[in-house]
């Protein structure tokens, strides 16, 4: 008998709740709102680098959770069925404003990431790796799967303890996501930000605890069943449904990588990078069944809770894996270039961002830069979280409006990421021009992102300069 996935996900499992526990328990964690997986992860950390050695346990195992949860949680979130939204001019102008806050974090994660990895290896650093400069955007803006999983194909470029470096950034995103979110809701309950009736809700039990209370007898409906459990159970059905969307994804870019192979050195190169950004053939494959149940009229089988159910297990066994897998051995000759990023990433996320976005949007302006900034620091469900603190049961339209743009963004994000080996590229193959046009489509993103802010903001744009948010 193999037991080694079981010892792995029991330590996981185990791990959660304690952190479950100790959120229940310590004012610390509450006051800060840390979720229970970056507990569980911060235990895990400490658990694998020091104790699971001495057993004859590794991390690496981590690392291939994170891998294939990534791609599961996308397949989970995209295979929901969404209706269709308003096509009136005020609809159509929180869309636009959506999809301009979120590439502009992509163009100014990505190029002042690389800037200041130019200006380190010009000064202190010269034998840093170029590709360092995207692990900001990749542990900030994309999140731990990613990081992890193109983090792996740089090692296999000479990049040492990459997939390392991009966990400890996600991680570090994480922690500014959770401490900087709270940072941002007791200044908009300071400042008025927050409705009162808004305000109220961030001092209920649940929020701080994590757990509803005996008392709390109208809890919220988690999923609703799709089958009849005589026939098969509805969650079987569900993820039956995401692991076989999976399989179809695997399938169809192991087709593609034999056929790159047919071309070469540069087709293998290729191939092999695409592995790692695996998550977007598991997307398009998720939208390809949809189509498909759509088509043959049996997409109502698909219960949109429980597809959050099955994407939120997968992100919270990534958050606490990922942190899990760094290596502190392999992390701790970077410390100086990662201080320099987190700083840098924690300026644009944490004064650039409420900036603009308070700047740009017409309507529930804080609530909508949460979201922004929830996921400009850490995952999609960060930034829902945050929302749900201030606004429970979603009553506003702004996660609703943030979902509808997802698939826009996603699309706009392509090209930025098939991008992201050329800094690594450039070491491989000694062209150092490759890394000076991924700087520039960086800065093509940034400035597009710019001028679409002008055409959105209008007068507005620059408006009380000196204020962080502004209001009307």
């Amino acid at each position: 008998m193999n037991w080694n996935f079981f010892y792995h996900i029991g330590i996981i499992s185990f791990s959660l709740l304690f952190a479950a526990l100790l959120r229940a328990r310590i004012r610390f964690f509450q006051r800060f709102l840390i979720p229970a997986p970056i507990i569980s992860g911060i235990i895990l950390l400490v658990f694998y680098n020091f104790v699971a050695p001495h057993w004859g346990l590794r991390n690496d195992f981590l690392g291939e959770i994170v891998y294939h949860l990534l791609n599961i949680s996308f397949i989970s979130m995209l295979l929901r069925v969404t209706g269709k939204q308003k096509q009136d001019g005020k609809a159509k102008r929180t869309l636009a404003a959506n999809v301009t806050a979120v590439m502009g974090q992509y163009g100014l994660q990505c190029f002042f990431g690389l800037l200041m990895t130019a200006l380190m290896i010009a000064t202190f650093k010269p034998t840093l790796n170029p590709a360092f400069g995207f692990t900001l955007p990749l542990g900030f803006e994309l999140g731990p799967g990613q990081a992890y999983s193109i983090g792996m194909g740089w090692e296999q470029m000479g990049f040492r303890g990459a997939s390392s470096v991009g966990l400890t950034m996600a991680a570090i995103g994480f922690l500014i996501g959770s401490f900087g979110g709270v940072v941002l809701i007791n200044q908009g309950l300071k400042r008025g930000w927050i409705g009162k009736e808004h305000a109220q809700r961030i001092n209920n039990k649940s929020v701080r605890t994590g757990f509803f209370s005996r008392l709390d007898y109208e809890r919220p409906v988690g999923s609703y069943l799709s089958t009849d459990g005589e026939s098969l159970d509805s969650l079987t059905y569900h993820i039956a449904l995401v692991m076989a969307t999976y399989l179809i994804s695997w399938g169809f870019l192991t087709g593609l990588t034999f056929l790159l192979n047919l071309i070469g050195p540069l087709g293998a190169d290729l191939a092999e990078s695409l592995w790692g950004i695996n998550f977007i053939f598991s997307a398009f494959c998720a939208l390809g069944v949809k189509m498909i149940m759509r088509f043959f009229k049996v997409e109502t089988t698909i219960d949109n809770a429980t597809c959050n159910r099955i994407s939120g297990l997968s992100v919270d066994l990534t958050v606490a894996s990922s942190l899990g897998a760094i290596s502190l051995v392999t992390v701790q000759g970077y410390w100086l270039p990662i201080l320099i990023l987190t700083l840098t990433g924690m300026f644009i996320t944490l004064v650039i961002l409420p900036w603009y976005c308070s700047r740009i949007y017409d309507d529930h302006k804080f609530f909508r830069m949460l979201v922004i900034y929830g996921t400009a620091t850490g995952t999609l469900p960060t930034g829902l979280a945050l929302l749900r603190v201030v606004d429970q049961e979603f009553e506003t339209p702004v996660a609703t409006d943030y979902l509808y743009s997802v698939g826009i963004v996603f699309l706009l994000a392509i090209p930025i990421i098939l991008s992201i080996n050329l800094p690594a590229f450039s070491v491989t193959r000694n062209n150092p021009m490759l890394f000076t046009l991924a700087i520039g489509i960086s800065a093509v993103y940034m400035l597009a992102s710019f001028v679409s802010y002008l055409l959105i903001a209008k007068k507005r744009s620059f408006a009380k300069v000196g204020n962080l948010f502004y209001t009307d």
